[in-house]
């Protein structure tokens, strides 16, 4: 059984690798995109918005259908979908020909989290969940950080935006059928492994309605500043007077540090409790988004990784913490509902950020951020009620 723990976990891990990567290579394509569509700073975020509302859109039906048609069809579906999404975004020449590229990427990206995490809270449990959930997390920012990472380095050295995109198109695609072959030979008996008793659970299985709640609000406010940081921080440096091609590389250097934050934070969450980490990391991350603003470029540049840690990490604790919420026969459909509402933070972070960097500076909106990092503090007394209740029922 470990082994087809371990196996599930790899498996899960790479899927997270390849849909993240691609996913956030947008982000790294959001300024050459403004510069040859004349975008402005609101257009970008409704741009990236696009992206994710589309996953907003899918998030739960992908959770609920896991369990008609399981969890590893849906996976392939989403690989293949997000293929055929950059296939169409390397041939657009037209702001409406990027927007309906992205919101086919977009459908297949929403075909993933939810059922990976799913089938990694049904096959571990207790602190070792935590730990999966953590590395599954960290797989996500190893892909970001790789693809974004070979993005502005092709970008660099005068590679055509289109070229690249197309490359990951095709690899995508050609992922989404390793994967079907890998999951068809070596985990035919894993489709036990699926929530059968679901037909004896009714409802979303949701067993703390307020500790759920409380917890879905501190995700949208974490995520709506994760998404508007990592849309705006090139420009931030742009606004810094730095380079365009290297301030493309801060995105790629807060990353970074998501790789480590999102590994470290779930052993931290294990060993401190979830509200105590929630606290520390939120604080952290506003303080880290004010050095940012503040310091001069080469500084600001230095720090972004460290922010990168606390503030990509804290999304471990909170993803980690839904199991904690739902019945075991409904995980797919609770983390749909949480990854829904990240979906809609990542709309309207963007958007919202946008606006004000539009109207004010891009100084400005980050400031917002780091305000904003600051209010799921006041709501960790609620959700730590809740989770009270829930070790006390059982």
């Amino acid at each position: 059984m470990q082994t087809v723990k371990k196996k599930i976990l790899a498996v899960s891990a790479g899927i997270h690798a390849t849909q993240d990567g691609l996913t956030s290579t947008v982000y790294v394509l959001l300024p050459i995109l403004a510069q040859s569509l004349g975008l402005n700073y609101a257009q970008v975020g409704i741009v990236r918005a696009v992206y994710s509302g589309i996953m907003w859109v899918f998030e739960i039906p992908a959770g609920i259908l896991s369990e008609r048609f399981g969890e590893r069809r849906l996976l392939v579906f989403g690989l293949m979908m997000a293929g055929l999404g950059y296939g169409m975004l390397s041939t657009a020449n037209t702001v409406y020909g990027v927007l309906f590229a992205l919101l086919i990427a977009g459908t297949g990206a929403a075909f993933q989290h939810s059922l990976s995490s799913s089938l990694i809270s049904r096959v571990f449990d207790g602190a070792r969940r935590r730990v999966a959930l953590g590395t599954y997390n960290a797989s996500g920012d190893a892909g970001k950080l790789l693809f974004t990472g070979v993005a502005s380095l092709l970008f660099g050295v005068g590679i055509a935006w289109q070229l690249v995109v197309s490359g990951y198109g095709i690899l995508a695609l050609l992922a989404s059928a390793g994967l079907w072959l890998v999951l068809r030979r070596r985990f035919k008996g894993v489709a036990s492994i699926q929530s059968g008793d679901s037909a004896t659970t009714f409802g979303w299985g949701i067993t703390d309605r307020s500790g759920f709640r409380w917890l879905a609000a501190i995700v949208f406010f974490d995520i709506a500043v994760q998404d508007g940081f990592l849309v705006f921080v090139a420009f931030l440096m742009v606004e810094k007077n730095m380079p365009a091609d290297v301030a493309a590389f801060a995105v790629v250097a807060t990353l970074a540090g998501g790789v480590i934050g999102k590994y470290v934070c779930g052993h931290l969450s294990a060993r401190m409790g979830v509200v105590r980490s929630v606290v520390l990391v939120e604080a952290c991350t506003a303080v880290g988004i004010v050095g940012v603003i503040l310091l001069p470029p080469v500084a600001a540049f230095v720090l972004l990784p460290l922010v990168g840690v606390v503030l990509q990490g804290s999304s471990t604790i909170t993803y980690g913490t839904v199991s904690q919420f739902v019945d075991e026969a409904r995980q797919s459909r609770g983390f749909a509902l949480i990854y829904s509402m990240a979906n809609a933070a990542s709309v309207a972070g963007p958007v919202g950020f946008g606006m004000i960097s539009e109207f004010f500076s891009v100084g400005a909106a980050a400031g917002t951020m780091a305000m904003v990092t600051l209010l799921p503090l006041g709501m960790c007394g609620r959700l730590q009620a809740g989770l009270n209740r829930v070790t006390n029922k059982t």
